[in-house]
């Protein structure tokens, strides 16, 4: 029977109680979603020696369990259950990285016992059995992630919402792209800003067959998150096809020197991101990227990003891109740039999205449609205004 949101979001509201103490709202998330994983996995695949994932015996979730009030169960949580997981599934580095032996943020002595122990019991809730549960087109993470950012950014004045492209957002992108005629398991779907994965799956989903995703993220916690989605999904030959590092600077996905061509992209850039210069010398771009177009402001990255995918796109490719409704009537540099993506038949279309749709900030948006097969005929561009076109969430839109 698949998991109730209701059910799910009650325990994560009782996990983040018993956390409060020692982190803000930014540091609660990889806690509260590391746990769920494990949960997750446990329920799914332990004692199933044909798993995706495999579950060491003495690993599993009722381990975890009989670890509750034992005086050295952080550090047993940490070598005991964690990285024997993280060691059989190649995954080192992904699920390890959240210590729950940390004094600092976990309390000393009993106080750490009896947090974790009662952390523990919350997923203990016989309506948390994920053993017959499928994802699906449940974005279980993601789900979490947002719920988490809905309700503590506020409370810790440095949200990471950013992060989390909401799901109607990315079904959106996900369907302008035309991914739902691709009919090759060789086609292939990238992210450059992959943040939790939940964008880069959603177009996975839409598509009819199994098409190869990647992914690249700079954050090194939502890196891990991104991959632990993944895995969520069963899709756990896309873990290594998600990358940590600064998509700009340090591309990982080259062909020979040249950045590797995709046939969808979708991408929720940082918006107006100031620091997209360090590392990467533009005028000496070795890839290009800005080469008949022009070089983005020093201090934005908007464009940085679009030229970025315009590069990464194939000649038959396709892309969708939320970017700051700045990018459609900025002049000077990004006026040029504009223009000459227009004069060459890139911009298939613009749809103007409503305010305040996401986490960390409350700017207007809008999603820029690429296509480079039909740009040599491309006579106009289709605009939508969709502004208005939401449902009022506490004080956020939807």
């Amino acid at each position: 029977m698949p998991i109730k949101k209701s059910d799910l979001y009650a325990s994560i509201w009782k996990s983040c109680d018993e956390l409060r103490g020692g982190m803000d709202a930014s540091q609660y998330k990889d806690y509260v979603l590391t746990l769920l994983f494990l949960k997750y996995v446990s329920d799914k695949y332990a004692g199933d020696p044909s798993a995706l994932l495999l579950i060491p015996n003495g690993s599993t979730f009722d381990d975890m369990v009989e670890l509750k009030g034992n005086p050295e169960i952080g550090d047993k949580i940490n070598k005991q259950i964690i990285a024997p997981i993280a060691e059989a599934n190649d995954l080192r580095g992904v699920i390890d990285l959240t210590d729950f032996n940390d004094d600092e943020k976990r309390g000393t002595g009993k106080e750490k016992v009896n947090r974790l122990s009662n952390l523990i019991g919350i997923f203990q809730d016989a309506n948390l059995d994920f053993g017959q549960n499928r994802a699906g087109d449940d974005d279980l993470l993601g789900d979490a992630y947002e719920y988490l950012m809905r309700n503590f950014a506020t409370e810790s004045g440095k949200s990471k919402g950013q992060f989390y492209t909401p799901s109607e957002v990315s079904r959106i992108l996900a369907k302008v792209i035309g991914v739902e005629s691709a009919d090759s398991p060789s086609l292939t779907a990238y992210d450059p800003t992959a943040g939790s994965g939940s964008l880069i799956l959603k177009v996975a989903d839409e598509a009819p067959v199994d098409i190869t995703i990647y992914g690249q993220e700079m954050d090194v916690a939502t890196t891990a998150l991104a991959k632990m989605n993944m895995v969520l999904h069963n899709r756990p030959e896309a873990v290594h096809d998600i990358m940590r590092g600064n998509t700009l600077a340090d591309p990982k996905f080259t062909e020979q020197g040249s950045l590797k061509r995709f046939d969808f992209v979708v991408a929720n850039p940082p918006f107006s991101y100031k620091a997209w210069t360090n590392g990467l010398d533009p005028e000496n771009d070795p890839y290009n990227r800005f080469e008949g177009f022009g070089i983005p402001p020093s201090k934005n990255g908007d464009y940085a990003f679009l030229l970025h995918i315009v590069k990464s796109l194939k000649n038959t490719g396709t892309a969708a891109v939320i970017l700051p409704h700045g990018v459609l009537f900025r002049g000077n540099a990004e006026g040029t740039i504009r223009k000459n993506l227009i004069e060459r038949g890139y911009i298939k279309g613009i749809i103007g999205l409503p305010a305040n749709l996401f986490y960390g900030t409350g700017i207007p948006a809008c999603i820029l449609v690429l296509d480079k097969e039909q740009a040599g005929s491309r006579e106009g561009i289709f605009m939508i205004d969709g502004s208005e076109g939401y449902l009022k969430d506490g004080n956020k839109n939807r």
